[in-house]
């Protein structure tokens, strides 16, 4: 499976917004990553997730490490994964 790096498109695996995909925005350190969703997207919010929590897919799009929900919006939309996004897998 792909490794975890900015811009890698997840599944989350628990929580309450499991099986709802987000964005990989910065890796904290070897246990933890930054995501988003963006929330308006796919109702993901901007937190600390643990990567054992995340199952990453092989789609990427192209983003800057600490991006806004906004600027992440938009690469999604120029590559095309908003369709992607919001389909939900179940864990």
């Amino acid at each position: 499976m792909a490794g975890f790096d900015i811009g890698r498109i997840c599944v989350k695996l628990s929580g309450r917004e499991a099986g709802k995909k987000c964005i990989v925005l910065d890796i904290v350190d070897k246990n933890f990553a930054l995501i988003t969703g963006p929330p308006k997207l796919t109702e993901v919010k901007r937190r600390r997730v643990n990567i054992q929590h995340l199952e990453a897919t092989h789609e990427r799009i192209e983003i800057k490490k600490g991006s806004t929900d906004d600027e992440v919006t938009k690469a999604i939309d120029k590559a095309k994964k908003t369709s992607f996004m919001k389909a939900e897998v179940k864990p």
